[in-house]
């Protein structure tokens, strides 16, 4: 079995993508797989792309997202309405890995319904870099991220403002690909203000590991996205602003596509 430290294709990738972004910081939008279905998301995500994404977060709906604002929610509750399943999500990842780094995001269930080793495997198949989860903590990761390992995907792990110094240490130490550090405590939405935050959130995650750290929940304003490479941040991840314009617009493709180019064009 691969061990921490030894061969990833995914961590390689990841890490390639944010040395190569040419911007402040590395662009991650976040995508509902199935959202409105399966072929709309595909779309949807090759927008992300087309506007200048470095890695995009594909999330798989689930019934119970305890991590997701409304806005996140809905969307899952309506992928799954229209017949979204993890084999289904992973048909988009599948298309979209060809263009830049896909990041599966999903809960702990999903995982080990299909059992860990099965489950990183179909990731690896199908051309997933990464995979988040959530409500999976430190001392319950073991097994997923062995598997992770083997099958060659990066197992990212989250941090909040709230995470103590020494468990910072204890997940930076364990991180691959990239350290998710949640800029405020709650769930996923936009914030009309959140630059007071970032630098210190920012700073004590970049004193806690040496992977790449990317700053999401509440990003939903270019200017957001520019005060989060002020303050440090290796990559931006924006959520819930993308999955508002897609669920607004009758045109999806082409309104996420201006949200995400204006995003991209504040980090450079």
């Amino acid at each position: 079995m691969t061990t921490v430290g030894a061969q990833n294709a995914g961590v390689e990738r990841i890490a390639a993508a944010f040395a190569g972004s040419g911007k402040r910081a590395a662009l991650m939008p976040y995508l509902m797989g199935g959202f409105p279905d399966l072929p709309g998301s595909l779309r949807i995500g090759e927008a992300y792309a087309d506007g200048g994404a470095d890695l995009v977060e594909l999330g798989v709906p689930f019934s119970d997202p305890l991590a997701d604002g409304p806005v996140i929610q809905a969307a899952g509750s309506r992928a799954l309405a229209a017949g979204a399943t993890v084999a289904g999500v992973l048909t988009v990842a599948e298309g979209l890995a060809a263009r830049l780094p896909v990041v599966l995001m999903c809960y702990t269930n999903l995982v080990l319904a299909r059992g860990v080793e099965r489950f990183c495997t179909n990731l690896a198949a199908a051309g997933c870099s990464g995979l988040i989860v959530p409500d999976l903590p430190l001392e319950e990761a073991g097994d997923t991220r062995a598997a992770c390992e083997a099958a060659g995907v990066a197992l990212v792990p989250l941090v909040a403002p709230t995470t103590p110094d020494d468990r910072l240490t204890a997940i930076g130490a364990k991180a691959r690909g990239f350290l998710y550090t949640v800029s405020v405590t709650g769930t996923t939405g936009e914030r009309e203000t959140l630059s007071d935050t970032f630098a210190a959130v920012v700073g004590r995650a970049k004193a806690h590991t040496e992977v790449p750290v990317a700053l999401g929940f509440g990003i939903a304003t270019p200017e957001h996205a520019a005060q989060a490479a002020d303050a440090g941040a290796d990559g931006v991840i924006v959520g819930s602003r993308l999955v508002r314009a897609a669920g607004e617009s009758d045109d999806p493709p082409g309104a996420v596509r201006d949200v995400v180019a204006g995003m991209a064009e504040a980090l450079r």
